[in-house]
């Protein structure tokens, strides 16, 4: 059975555990967010897309 996520979803999740199980506060996660968000609008978010990309196809095992 294959289960397809958007990583957006995982991290996420993630996100959720780090502020239930971990003690991590809303307002850190919130920033770190608001942080990729202002962090898509410059010159590095082609390689960071790209590298997240790859990161992922390695994970998958996918080979194009």
């Amino acid at each position: 059975m294959n289960v397809s996520l958007p990583l957006v979803v995982v991290l996420g999740f993630f996100a959720w555990g780090a502020v239930k199980f971990l003690g991590v506060r809303t307002w850190i996660v919130v920033l770190i967010a608001l942080f990729g968000f202002w962090l898509s609008d410059t010159f590095m978010a082609p390689a960071i897309e790209s590298g997240t990309r790859s990161g992922v196809d390695v994970i998958n095992g996918s080979h194009n």
